[in-house]
């Protein structure tokens, strides 16, 4: 398998940690997004969306973050990123489209992009919009941890909203988010850093980031 991937995309980041998780061996082909390189026809004939992460299988493109790992979880059902019970898997999908539906696609690089060269922010302004974001989304993921957190985000077991947590609390830190109000979050994202699959998938660890 081959992942198109970008050291910085919170999306990318998901899914280099699901293969992890599933002990998977992909080779990384890098897109560097601040270079647009996503937008080059080589690209848009694997995403007409112009986006990463792709994952190559040897039989077909698989774009969106989401399809990609419910893909891996059902080809590959070892470790599973899901409960059986349905209204568990349900609680655990809705805090993965409160990350992935609510919070991510406000905050991505194309929106920040867009208030700064078409909207007349400035990068205090754009800070500003980012962080009412994640206040608003952590908020209420919160309050789903309260409920159902234990070890993780949904007991004791590793699920899909860790997946989709941890990069989100990447960002989040990176655009200096306090999270000191989020100790449920805090807690499980220091947990999730004990374990090798999400360290290896950390920004900081891949090839392409230029500090590394």
């Amino acid at each position: 398998m081959k992942l198109y991937t970008y050291f910085r995309s919170s999306s990318s980041f998901r899914v280099r940690i699901a293969l992890n998780l599933k002990e998977l061996e992909y080779e990384s082909v890098f897109v560097h997004l601040v270079k647009d390189e996503q937008t080059s026809a080589e690209h848009l004939a694997r995403n007409p969306q112009g986006l990463i992460p792709v994952l190559d299988t040897g039989d077909a493109m698989l774009t969106q973050s989401p399809a990609i790992i419910d893909y891996l979880d059902e080809t590959y059902p070892e470790p599973a990123l899901l409960p059986t019970d349905p209204i568990a898997k349900a609680q655990v999908r809705a805090m993965v489209n409160l990350i992935a539906c609510e919070m991510q696609p406000l905050n991505n690089l194309a929106v920040l992009k867009h208030l700064k060269s078409d909207l007349g922010q400035d990068q205090d302004g754009v800070n500003a919009w980012y962080k009412h974001w994640v206040d608003r989304g952590f908020t209420a993921l919160e309050k789903h941890l309260e409920k159902h957190s234990g070890s993780y985000c949904f007991g004791d077991t590793i699920t899909m909203a860790d997946v989709f947590l941890i990069p989100q609390v990447w960002n989040a830190r990176r655009f200096d988010c306090d999270l000191s109000k989020f100790p449920k979050i805090e807690a499980v994202e220091k947990r999730l850093y004990q374990l090798d699959a999400f360290v290896r998938a950390l920004p900081e660890n891949q090839a392409d980031n230029p500090d590394k």
